[in-house]
């Protein structure tokens, strides 16, 4: 158990948070959101102890081992994965240095071995016997393969270290367990993977994650941190979200009576009960939710920008085709012989393990990569708006926002801009700040603010996602879901393909996967589709 006792945090006069008052109990998995830049790693941090707080006190239950997921991922340059990952448990790791360096004396004396015989069963209690069989389980399990274990982790590609501080962090069973988007870098097996052990984990965990899905999939409360306050709810991350949206509703409603809010927050919760995850932490969840009242649950002061897309005209229903398309990339097919229709109204989601094939095919359909072979053809009446992964070349100017906007704009009036950012929450003084010093969530957020203005009938974007906040992100789902005109789209976000997506495209070395009407679990879960895969990426 973990218990913050009015803690408080203030960076020169900036205040993160204050009075904070909070138990983390076992058994429970807490999903810690607030917007961007509201404090959230930082208070892991805190709770980590890497960082004192400015007022009161964070303390744990005596003898309880905190885990953290570590983000340098050069720290452990110089050792194996293998080794990286039982200095996860780090009393365990000073046992077996100890151990190792009293065997190693050439002068073994009667106190070395009376010293050893107590470290030998220190070493029993804290399973040092199977740690090397668990610590390399984990990583084949997060999709570190064997041979890859007892080399220097200085030769793992970044991508692959990630998962090996993961594997660190979950080494061993920790008691309170600390993860800072943990689902980086992860293929969506992993993802499901590493759901399936946190549903299972018994102790305490606390996450920070832009993963809808993840979230709802693990948490079984949310702590929210909002104008410097941290409030715990019950539920996952859609129930927290819908129930402050049900709350706000039902305020603005005065003169419903109290019996007929009650009645709907009662079918609110029946119908989140009814959808829970069969894991072993639905029951809990099931019995939180139901000992909820009207007043514990409270509307939200999070605001969330409108992201709407409209079609100047509709294209016609031949809008794109693949002939023979095929890239390489240091003499190594990225995909070949690439043959792809697209229809209108198609809306694709681009999966696969390797994101550099999505980034490269969505350049060579905007024309800013040649293919090595093979043709594109786009449909006549077809008006494109592309969202690149990196988007910084769009950025290489001091114009503010407003001006930056104005280029993109049939209406170029002040009133007009400025109501349009402030939609997308630049408000005030935030639209005059220079374009060249915005935040990844602003350029994403401007970005889609000129994909809007240019009112395409198909959009194309890599990864539209990153650097968003979890309201923008839903904002982003929902405009999504609501256009009438053509989608191209990668996503690590397993919510966002699951419900904009009508069609599944995997493109590999030797060839794709094409499924439409298929449902994004679905297609995970697919034996045949699975065997498929395999086969072509061998």
């Amino acid at each position: 158990m973990i218990t913050v006792n009015n803690v408080s945090l203030q960076f020169g006069s900036r205040k993160l948070f204050s009075g904070v008052n909070i138990t983390f109990t076992p058994g429970n998995c807490y999903g810690l959101i607030g917007a961007n830049g509201s404090g959230k790693s930082t208070f892991l941090k805190v709770l980590s102890g890497e960082i004192d707080s400015t007022e009161g006190e964070v303390a744990i239950t005596p003898g309880q081992r905190i885990s953290v997921l570590k983000q340098d991922q050069f720290a452990f340059d110089d050792y194996t994965p293998l080794l990286t990952v039982m200095m996860g448990h780090k009393r365990l790791f000073d046992v077996m240095r100890e151990k190792d360096a009293i065997y190693a004396k050439p002068d073994f004396s009667d106190a070395d071995g009376m010293r050893a015989s107590e470290l030998e069963g220190e070493f029993s209690d804290l399973n040092g016997w199977t740690a090397e069989s668990d610590a390399a389980k984990l990583l084949n399990d997060l999709g570190i393969p064997e041979d890859l274990h007892a080399i220097p982790m200085k030769q793992l590609e970044g991508g692959q270290k990630v998962r090996v501080l993961l594997a660190q962090a979950l080494f061993g069973s920790p008691d309170v367990l600390l993860l800072d988007e943990p689902t980086n870098h992860l293929d969506v097996e992993t993802c499901l993977w590493l759901e399936e052990f946190l549903s299972k984990f018994e102790n305490t965990a606390i996450i920070v994650s832009h993963d809808r899905h993840f979230l709802d999939n693990v948490c079984t409360q949310i702590a929210d941190i909002d104008f410097g306050k941290i409030k715990l709810y019950t539920g996952n991350y859609t129930f927290w979200s819908e129930s402050s949206q049900l709350a706000l509703r039902q305020r603005s409603e005065e003169n419903k009576k109290k019996e007929d809010k009650r009645k709907e927050l009662q079918e609110f919760i029946a119908r989140f009960s009814a959808n829970l995850s069969k894991s072993k932490q639905a029951t809990t969840r099931k019995k939180m939710l139901e000992k909820l009242t009207i007043e514990q649950i409270e509307p939200s002061s999070r605001k969330y920008p409108f992201v709407g897309f409209e079609q100047e005209r509709e294209a016609g229903n031949d809008l794109l085709s693949l002939d023979n398309l095929t890239k390489l990339v240091d003499g190594k097919p990225l995909f070949s012989k690439l043959n792809i229709n697209i229809e209108k109204g198609d809306k694709v989601a681009f999966v696969g393990p390797n994101d550099q094939v999505k980034t490269v095919l969505f350049q060579i359909l905007m024309g800013e990569l040649p293919p090595d072979s093979g043709a594109l053809k786009w449909g006549f009446s077809t008006k494109r708006a592309y969202l690149p992964k990196d988007n910084s070349k769009y950025f290489e100017s001091e114009l503010t926002i407003i001006d930056w906007l104005r280029q993109f704009s049939d209406d170029t009036s002040e009133m007009f801009i400025r109501g349009f950012l402030g939609k997308m929450l630049f408000s005030g003084e935030e639209s005059l700040k220079p374009v060249n010093v915005l935040s990844g969530g602003e350029k994403v957020r401007c970005m889609l603010s000129r994909m809007m203005l240019l009112k395409p009938n198909v959009l194309i974007m890599d990864e539209p996602t990153n650097h968003l906040d979890l309201e923008s992100i839903s904002a982003l789902n929902k405009g999504l879901e609501r256009f009438k005109g053509t989608i191209l789209f990668s996503s690590h976000d397993h919510t966002l393909v699951s419900t904009v997506a009508n069609r599944i495209i995997e493109v590999t070395p030797k060839g794709c996967i094409d499924r439409s009407g298929t449902n994004f679990d679905d297609y995970l879960a697919d034996e045949r589709l699975k065997e498929m895969r395999h086969q072509l990426y061998s």
